[in-house]
């Protein structure tokens, strides 16, 4: 079974090809474009390059944040396009999943850990247990004080993945004892990451809905809450 991701929940925008025997291509592209320009094409060039055409796709993998809202929306309708066009199934996967999946350790705890802005993060912790991954809270959005005073209950060594880990990653090492962190390049969620967990969960016979398909929104956007700031200035 092949599938195609598409990852575009951060900067990064990251595209791949993965079947059961591993990844057969992929493309990653972190750069001042928005990924409504970008995807298309990198798809378009990863088919040429694994000299397979979209009819040779067995199914889509997409993220579905948090992350970007822009972004979550731009991947999510390309790869809705993409399905109903081709009629294939679809499964949507947390960005969050996929950064952990960037670790394999048996060792602790896993916390993948995306910047939300303005001192909030966005962040999940997982364990791997049996050679699969096990996450042990929901996803969670809050500010990085009260990330931290969680953390300190948790007894296990903690690895810390994601944009997140990079830019609090002085605060998280004065707060915490010993945690670890990972490279620069495992800190963005990639398509191949998704798409191998999506790739199980397509062989299980799990695809989500297309007219239900929607990313996660743990908070309101922030036009939305932009405007209603200048909306409730403007009446007091």
């Amino acid at each position: 079974m092949k599938v195609l991701s598409v990852e575009a929940s951060g900067s990064t925008a990251s595209v791949s090809i993965v079947s059961e025997k591993g990844i057969l291509g992929e493309i990653n592209l972190n750069y001042k474009m928005q990924h409504s320009v970008l995807l298309m094409p990198m798809i378009e060039q990863l088919l040429k390059e694994t000299a397979l055409t979209i009819g040779e796709i067995d199914g889509f993998v997409v993220s579905k944040g948090p992350g970007s809202f822009t972004g979550l929306r731009i991947g999510m309708a390309t790869v809705k396009g993409l399905a109903l066009g081709s009629q294939k199934p679809v499964i949507s996967v947390s960005s969050l999943d996929a950064l952990a999946y960037n670790i394999y350790t048996e060792e602790g705890l896993i916390c993948s850990l995306m910047d939300a802005l303005r001192g909030n993060v966005y962040y999940c912790i997982y364990k791997i247990e049996s050679g699969s991954l096990k996450a042990v809270r929901d996803i969670h959005t809050c500010s990085l004080e009260e990330l931290i005073e969680e953390l300190k209950s948790y007894k296990e060594k903690l690895y810390f993945v994601g944009d997140g880990a990079t830019i609090h990653r002085a605060a998280l090492e004065a707060s915490l004892e010993g945690p670890a962190f990972a490279p620069l390049h495992l800190n963005h969620p990639t398509a191949s990451s998704l798409g191998e967990l999506g790739l199980k969960l397509l062989i299980e016979g799990k695809e989500d809905n297309l007219n239900t398909l929607a990313p996660i929104y743990l908070r309101r956007p922030q036009a939305e809450r932009e405007y209603d700031k200048k909306m409730s200035e403007k009446n007091e």
